[in-house]
């Protein structure tokens, strides 16, 4: 991955779109894993982490990885990169799921649209109309904005686990120190989810997390809710 500087201009870039304070309401999501707590399938800093990695590694979140990756590769073939959002629109594998992608890329598509303009990035995000899918807006924005395609992954993973994990904190609860442990843990093993996301397209990349879709599926009639996903 090619060396980024505290001066370079891409790298405050993705510290500021994948900053928990970027208004995609992020927060807001849990991915299944309130339901997992409440179902008693995450109970500690151990399931919780085990949950983490493991969609990561082989659930949505290593697929978004593959969808970012694409549609930075795509960002000058706007039919192609609508068809891409598309695809990963309906690769989610619950309501929830679909409605927070959809929620998330909108709400990154207006505010970095109009905080972060670029050429071709506003022809771009009306090309995909309501098919704005998360991580092909943010692969799409990266791209137009000249940022590293593998930085961009990178920095997609860190943002989808340290919201999985603040969730987990709330959740569980688990303190603060448990929280940065399991942080710590996911990097041990960044790399090799990102070196697998960049060996797979659309047409290759799976999904085997049967348990979080199902405790997605049962999060959407939970009886109480913290969260939306």
């Amino acid at each position: 991955m090619p060396a980024i500087t505290i001066t370079d201009g891409s790298f405050f870039k993705l510290l500021s779109w994948m900053s928990p304070s970027y208004p995609v309401g992020a927060y807001a999501f849990s991915q299944g894993l309130e339901q997992a707590v409440d179902s008693g399938l995450v109970t500690n800093r151990r399931t919780a982490g085990d949950w983490i990695r493991c969609l990561l590694s082989r659930g949505n979140g290593g697929a978004d990885l593959v969808f970012l990756g694409e549609a930075w590769d795509l960002a000058d073939d706007l039919p192609a990169l609508r068809e891409l959002a598309e695809y990963s629109v309906a690769f989610q594998t619950t309501c929830e799921l679909r409605a927070e992608s959809l929620a998330q890329g909108r709400a990154f598509a207006v505010v970095t649209e109009n905080a972060w303009p670029v050429d071709g990035l506003a022809e771009g995000l009306a090309a995909l109309a309501e098919q704005q899918a998360y991580p092909v807006v943010v692969g799409f924005a990266a791209a137009k904005h000249g940022i590293d395609k593998e930085a961009g992954m990178l920095a997609f993973i860190h943002a989808y686990t340290a919201n999985l994990v603040s969730a987990a904190v709330r959740l569980v609860p688990l303190g603060q120190t448990d929280g940065q442990r399991i942080t710590a843990e996911v990097h041990e093993v960044a790399g090799e989810v990102m070196a697998r996301a960049s060996s797979l397209t659309r047409h290759t990349v799976t999904s085997s997390t049967f348990m979080a879709d199902i405790a997605s599926m049962r999060h959407e009639t939970q009886y109480t809710r913290l969260f939306q996903s």
